[in-house]
């Protein structure tokens, strides 16, 4: 049977990409990366895919007339690679609603928040002005409204007394990794499916996220 295979959008340093290449280097997670996509030509993530041999295609949005346009020809490569799932993966432009209409439960996020909390950009200045205990990173399905699909999965980090918004995010971003990981790999695996009727675990309707746990992975 062929490997599950993922296309990944990344716009800036490509690190969540890299544990992605690293994981699946190492055999413990079982897929292959069909292609790299990114608004920006310039991005570390492309460099990164490259240098690991997968496929690395850049388009400028300025050469497009629209959004809609843009995204046309972005998914439209894509789609030539035939992944199983896309990967947002600090992909940090909005994809139109058509794109993703187009390929329902076929596309998640990472996201820096515990969702539905903080949605868009500056998530940790966000819950540092809003006082919370705890904050985090989420695994969503990626719908047309912004950060509001099906939460997956999620990791949680305790807001510490003087924390600012580059302590927090430190925190929060040494959790991305295993997160994403975690959660591609159930995908990948079969145990987690994303279907028309919600999210499901074994075969169970998925009803809270999963959390990432030290000792457990996703329970």
């Amino acid at each position: 049977m062929a490997a599950f295979s993922i296309a990944v959008l990344a716009s800036g340093a490509g690190s969540n990409l890299q544990a992605l290449i690293d994981a699946i280097t190492a055999g413990s997670l079982r897929a292959r990366i069909v292609g790299v996509f990114s608004d920006r030509p310039s991005c570390l993530a492309l460099a990164r895919a490259r240098e690991a041999g997968i496929p690395a295609v850049a388009l400028t949005p300025k050469a497009y007339p629209t959004r809609e346009a843009f995204d046309a020809a972005l998914f439209a490569a894509i789609d030539a690679g035939l992944p199983d799932l896309i990967v947002c993966a600090g992909y940090m432009r909005i994809i139109s609603a058509d794109a993703i209409q187009a390929r329902p439960n076929r596309m998640i996020n990472l996201h820096p928040s515990l969702l539905p909390a903080f949605k868009g950009l500056h998530t940790h200045q966000q819950a540092l002005d809003a006082g919370v205990a705890e904050h985090g990173a989420s695994v969503h399905v990626v719908t047309a409204e912004l950060d509001d699909g099906p939460v997956l999965a999620q990791a949680r980090v305790p807001v510490l007394p003087g924390d600012d918004a580059s302590r927090l995010a430190a925190r929060v971003r040494a959790m991305e990794h295993p997160l994403l990981l975690a959660s591609v790999g159930l995908i990948a695996d079969g145990a987690l499916r994303l279907a028309a009727d919600g999210p499901n675990l074994n075969g169970a309707p998925l009803h809270r996220p999963l959390q990432l746990t030290a000792t457990r992975g996703l329970a």
